[in-house]
């Protein structure tokens, strides 16, 4: 269902209007439609072809200041989930209403549809890409189409709709030599089209580098993440600019605004057209903006929700996000862009003497504190700025924090992972364990 179909649906005029008629001072009604088309690859074939649809309606209202929230999917009578949310308001502490009011009803649909045929041959295309090199190699995969529309109505007179198609893609490549079991994987997210013959040659050359095993360095070295690796630091990053961390005490930035946190040569922003992660309002209505959280190491701006915002005494930018439809909204990020250096992934590689890169990995990454510890799944050595092959049985380990204060060089290679654009990056200060073999 487009935007324009779901702004002609009456269910959320509806619970609005029996939400005040019920004794509701305020009330707002989320919609999310969903409809997703995947295309599977197995063992080099493909396997199944799926249509998927979804819907949800979120009801948030406030009676003597009370909040209730209830969801329901598919259809549902309107009297119902009043009655669910007047029941569970009735259990809530009274707090202020955060809404907002109208600014802009309606916005262009982003992204583009794209048949299944096309999908069908994107993924044939990859795959013979990879095993025309290596016909010993198996391949899985899964390549998307997803439209999702979201609609946000409340009794302020907000009433703001749009729809997002979004591609996306995904392609592991499995190799077994005798008793060494080598798994590659990558994948892109893209709005109008993907890029096969892109998303083959980064795995091909994973391939290339892995064809020999060697031993790992069992000292501090310096440790290049790739762009695909590359976000767990920042997940560290994106927690610390939380305003509700800042607000909780919890994040080691929370009274360092206009301080240097961070290496000079990194700037971290959002930007609301950037990419596929990109949206024009946010969970509770208020537009998203372009905003610089740390600007050459120096720490700008935290992101929040309206209430946040409010005890921070800030703006309100636009991030206010549901985890998922039966959540309130709260602190969160649409993209998180680091922005790219200038040198290419092979002019990174030559300026490591002895050194190692991670381009997979097991297991999470650092908390608040920035103290992390990782398994490599795919890692190589490098030395005299040449990859050597393949490490196995690897560990980095160091602080987040600690590792970005040092000198930081970054790639020009940036690409999305997930909703993290950053490009590949060399740190120092991380300690590297290994078996040697």
């Amino acid at each position: 269902m487009g935007s324009e179909n779901l702004s002609k649906d009456t269910l959320a005029e509806e619970l609005l209007e029996l939400a005040i008629k019920s004794g509701a001072e305020a009330a707002e009604v989320y919609q999310s439609h969903s409809l997703s088309r995947p295309v599977f690859f197995e063992a080099n074939r493909l396997k199944q072809l799926e249509t998927s649809q979804s819907e949800g309606t979120a009801l948030r209202l406030w009676r003597n200041g009370r909040p209730g929230l209830t969801v329901a999917y598919g259809s549902v009578p309107a009297q119902v989930m009043v009655e669910k949310a007047l029941a569970l308001s009735q259990l809530n502490q009274p707090e202020a209403v955060e809404l907002g009011s109208n600014f802009q009803p309606s916005y262009p649909d982003l992204g583009e549809s794209v048949p299944i045929e096309v999908m069908v041959d994107w993924g044939k295309e990859a795959i013979a890409l990879i095993r025309d090199a290596y016909p010993d190699v198996v391949c899985n995969g899964d390549w998307e189409c997803d439209v999702e529309t979201t609609r946000l109505v409340n009794t302020k007179g907000l009433d703001c709709h749009y729809t997002d198609t979004t591609l996306s893609c995904y392609i592991s490549a499995e190799w077994v030599r005798g008793d060494d079991f080598l798994s590659v994987s990558d994948g892109q997210t893209q709005r109008g089209e993907l890029h096969p013959d892109k998303l083959a040659n980064q795995i091909l050359q994973r391939l290339i580098w892995a064809k020999e095993n060697v031993s790992s360095p069992n000292r501090r070295v310096p440790v290049l993440f790739t762009s695909k690796a590359a976000d767990m630091l920042w997940g560290t990053v994106q927690a610390a600019l939380n305003g509700k961390r800042v607000l909780e005490a919890a994040s080691p930035w929370a009274e360092r605004l206009g301080n240097l946190v961070i290496a000079p040569s990194l700037t971290v922003y959002q930007d609301p057209q950037a990419g596929p992660y990109s949206c024009p309002f946010d969970d509770e209505g208020t537009p998203t903006q372009f905003l610089v959280f740390i600007q050459n190491g120096t720490l700008e701006n935290f992101y929040g929700d309206r209430t946040t915002g409010q005890q921070l005494n800030t703006h309100t930018i636009g991030n206010g996000f549901r985890p998922s439809l039966g959540s309130y909204p709260t602190p969160g990020l649409f993209n998180f862009l680091i922005q790219p250096g200038s040198l290419s992934l092979q002019e990174l590689i030559e300026q490591l003497d002895d050194g190692l890169i991670v381009d997979q990995m097991l297991g999470n990454g650092g908390s608040i504190s920035g103290d992390f510890s990782i398994n490599v799944d795919l890692g190589y050595r490098v030395q005299n700025g040449h990859v050597i092959g393949r490490v196995k049985d690897t560990m980095v380990a160091g602080n987040v924090y600690a590792a970005l204060k040092q000198s930081v060089t970054l790639g020009n290679d940036a690409d999305w992972n997930g909703s993290c654009y950053t490009p590949s990056l060399i740190v120092e200060g991380l300690s590297t364990t290994g078996r040697s073999n």
